[in-house]
């Protein structure tokens, strides 16, 4: 994924907020739904793009299902609505994130049993700037939809407290 992850983060905390009734936290899912890719500054700063940033720890999904595990067994402790309630969110759209990135990017799902990295679709390099090869392939349309689909849903929404 390439620019969708913001819209389907978005897309997914307004089902979550509405499945369990809570308005509040927008701003959690908004987070996480892009935090993974806080790779990209050590991609471009420090790493001098010498590794795919997909194969960063932010990328890996042991690393964000271990830190949801020990919150979780924590709040077993605590009986805190709230604290499931937003790990439930970030940990959800951290998730969603590495999902939509299995898309057209590759993602190891399994590490560290195994470093293969899943992708269910390849990008080839067709244009000399990488970027125009993402947004010239077909799967830009998903992206596109999925972005059509979050604006919907934000116009409805408006229109909704409008009424």
């Amino acid at each position: 994924m390439f620019i969708a992850h913001l819209p389907a983060g978005f897309l997914l905390t307004r089902w979550l907020q509405n499945k369990f009734q809570t308005p509040r936290f927008l701003w959690v899912g908004l987070l996480a739904s892009v935090l993974p890719d806080i790779d990209t500054l050590y991609f471009y700063l420090i790493d001098h793009r010498q590794t795919p940033h997909h194969e960063y720890w932010t990328h890996l999904p042991v690393f964000w299902l271990s830190i949801w595990v020990v919150i979780m067994i924590g709040n077993l402790f605590l009986r805190k609505r709230i604290v499931s309630l937003i790990s439930l969110l970030f940990f959800s759209n951290i998730f969603l994130h590495l999902v939509l990135d299995t898309f057209v990017g590759g993602i190891s799902w399994v590490y560290p049993w195994s470093t293969y990295s899943f992708s269910l679709v390849t990008v080839p390099a067709t244009h000399a700037f990488w970027v125009l090869s993402f947004i010239a392939h077909w799967s830009f349309l998903v992206e596109l939809a999925i972005i059509v689909w979050a604006i919907w849903v934000l116009m409805k929404s408006k229109k909704q407290i409008e009424d």
